[in-house]
């Protein structure tokens, strides 16, 4: 799956420059351009990571960070700064960053720090269990009690991109995106996987896991 990452800079020609760079790495990249819109987006948006300046006009860097914490989020945030100093730093982790850079940076760089730091949500482990159901990604082992389930190479990325949110519910288009990136297919390619998705989760003698939330997306909760 394509890494799917939000970037708040209000520096608008660093931003224009790190998105473009990005692209050629083919990481999908949201832009906003102050504290604000970017908790929104978070608010709204599956991410996973985050790049947060700390310099910001309405909502610096770290009170941005401070509430993504607060609310439950758990993405890796990769904090922007020209500041380099000790105290900075340790005022950062304390609100929960995960990592640093201090402008100016060598983009290479940046893409490594992405790319470490996007496994490390990623690889946080392997095995997930939501009521009686019990998933290795490691081993491609997914099972309801005893039962096994079939899953497709779509239908195993939907399945994790959903535990791995879970409960949090997951809007349609960031579904679409993390599974398919910019190339969406037509409407019903969603729709149908789905529905397969939901074929195996959820047998007649099951509980329902696999929820549609009107007007919001899908989540994976008991």
């Amino acid at each position: 799956m394509k890494s799917h990452i939000l970037l708040v800079e209000d520096d608008l020609d660093l931003a224009a420059t790190i998105i473009d760079y990005l692209e050629l790495e083919e990481i999908c990249c949201d832009h906003a351009s102050n504290g604000v819109i970017g908790l929104q987006l978070i608010e709204k948006n599956y991410y996973d990571m985050a790049i947060l300046d700390i310099n910001m006009p309405r909502m610096n860097g770290l009170s941005l960070c401070k509430s993504v914490r607060d609310l439950g989020f758990n993405m890796p945030i990769l904090m922007l700064t020209a500041r380099d100093s000790l105290p900075d730093k340790l005022a950062g982790f304390e609100v929960g960053t995960d990592d640093y850079m201090v402008k100016p940076f060598e983009m290479l760089e940046l893409i490594a720090r992405i790319n470490v730091l996007a496994k490390r949500q990623s690889g946080q482990s392997q095995q997930f269990s939501v009521a009686d159901l019990t998933v290795d990604f490691e081993s491609k082992i997914a099972k309801r009690q005893q039962r096994e389930l079939k899953l497709s190479p779509t239908g195993w990325k939907l399945l994790e991109v959903l535990l791995r949110k879970s409960p949090q519910v997951i809007s349609r288009e960031q579904l679409s995106r993390t599974i398919w990136g910019d190339d969406i297919p037509d409407s019903n390619s969603l729709k149908v996987h789905i529905f397969k998705l939901r074929q195996q989760v959820d047998s007649e003698d099951d509980t329902k896991l696999l929820k549609t939330i009107s007007g919001q997306g899908f989540a994976l909760k008991p």
